[in-house]
């Protein structure tokens, strides 16, 4: 048996690519959300037009594309097989109260994951399907042509249950987030009395931040392109 299998069929090897590929997303979300800053420039959308052009056709970019996408995947599929494995072995549930040790958000990552999942789909038809297949407009910035894609961004956050569905999607990635972030370093052992308390501040502050920024984006929006 090799190790790929001997991986993939033990509990803890799906853990620790839980563990892998829910860092590598969150590294993701790191440069999306720096690079989406752009949408608060008073340009007219020239910024963001431009970053979003540099992320569509640069090659070293393209392969982090490929692999947000298969760790995406990935994420769900194991995150599923972890569930179904963890619910098969206790089938009966336990007649005990909840430890006080776990959190909201962890007793309930299946559920905060799946609303992001359906979130992620949503945002991918509305602006990635868009941008790549969509009638995009183009604008020209010296001399150069570039798609549009502010447009398409100003155009949906337009639509208040649009923004009020992503403003609660982001609250969903924070709480997934918040146990998230903590419990990778934890599956790849990387637990140290005198670095485990950093980490903990860590994600507590990058869980709060990210999403309230992603989440600031649309209502941005929506009240500055009114």
């Amino acid at each position: 048996m090799s190790w790929v299998t001997k991986t993939l069929s033990s509990t803890i090897g799906r853990k620790l690519i839980m563990a892998l590929t829910g860092l590598f997303l969150i590294l993701f979300l790191t440069g999306h959300v720096a690079g989406n800053l752009q949408l608060f420039k008073s340009d007219g959308g020239e910024a963001f037009n431009i970053y979003a052009h540099f992320m569509t056709t640069n090659p070293a970019v393209k392969l982090l594309s490929y692999l947000t996408y298969i760790s995406i995947i990935g994420h769900v599929i194991f995150s599923i097989w972890l569930g179904s494995t963890n619910r098969a072995a206790r089938p009966i549930g336990y007649g005990v109260s909840t430890p006080p040790s776990t959190t909201l958000s962890s007793r309930n990552m299946g559920i905060l994951g799946t609303f992001i999942l359906i979130f992620i789909v949503i945002h991918m038809q509305t602006f990635w399907y868009q941008m790549h297949w969509g009638d995009v407009p183009f604008v020209t910035y010296d001399g150069v042509e570039y798609k549009d894609l502010f447009s398409i961004v100003a155009f949906a956050f337009q639509n208040e249950l649009m923004v009020i569905g992503y403003v609660i999607a982001m609250a969903f990635l924070g709480f997934h987030l918040s146990h998230g972030f903590a419990s990778a370093f934890q599956t790849l052992g990387l637990n140290h009395a005198k670095y485990s308390p950093a980490i903990a501040l860590i994600g507590k502050i990058y869980c709060i931040v990210v999403p309230i920024l992603f989440a600031s984006m649309p209502v941005y929006i929506y009240f500055t392109q009114s």
